[in-house]
């Protein structure tokens, strides 16, 4: 099958490739391009730009991510933190740092869903608190994350958004 006819991958996909990927780089640690190639070679990668551009930011910043990891996660140091949710989490963080047109709530969504499918509901609900420790110390609210995500019914958001339109003094 030629590059042509070839099926799009989706965000969802794209995120899985830069994890397997990104997975892969924390055991050997080699080069970007000899990643991709091999990868490549021994199994048929099937990729798309964000998939590589995710990756290799993520690698490039490894150490600044792994940084902003260890800040969120407080008493954590990576070291000690299991390959899938270390690769997860700086996939997560490089994201919010270096993709700004990504939604927030997409992200964290990702995330958690690649811990649960690679790892455990624990490392999942990890994850997702130290996303969320992130969001919260840089000053997203919770109600803005919930309504990018749709987790709020209608009706609670159409009550907050005429709580946001009151004037203060009604």
């Amino acid at each position: 099958m030629d590059k042509a006819s070839k099926p799009k991958i989706n965000r969802r996909q794209s995120r899985d490739v830069a994890f397997c990927l990104l997975f892969e780089w924390s055991f050997h640690g080699e080069l970007f391009e000899e990643l991709v190639e091999n990868a490549r070679y021994a199994r048929e990668l099937d990729t798309d730009d964000f998939a590589l551009d995710l990756c290799k930011l993520a690698i490039e910043n490894a150490s600044e991510l792994d940084s902003l990891i260890e800040q969120y996660s407080e008493s954590w140091k990576v070291t000690r933190l299991s390959k899938v949710t270390l690769s997860v989490l700086r996939l997560a963080f490089c994201e919010l740092t270096k993709f700004e047109n990504i939604p927030l709530g997409a992200t964290i969504n990702e995330a958690v869903e690649l811990c649960k499918k690679y790892a455990t509901e624990d490392e999942a609900a990890f994850v997702n608190g130290i996303l969320g420790q992130y969001v919260r110390r840089e000053g997203v609210s919770q109600t803005a994350l919930a309504e990018e995500l749709d987790l709020l019914p209608e009706e609670e958001q159409n009550t907050l958004e005429d709580k946001s339109n009151a004037n203060p003094g009604d």
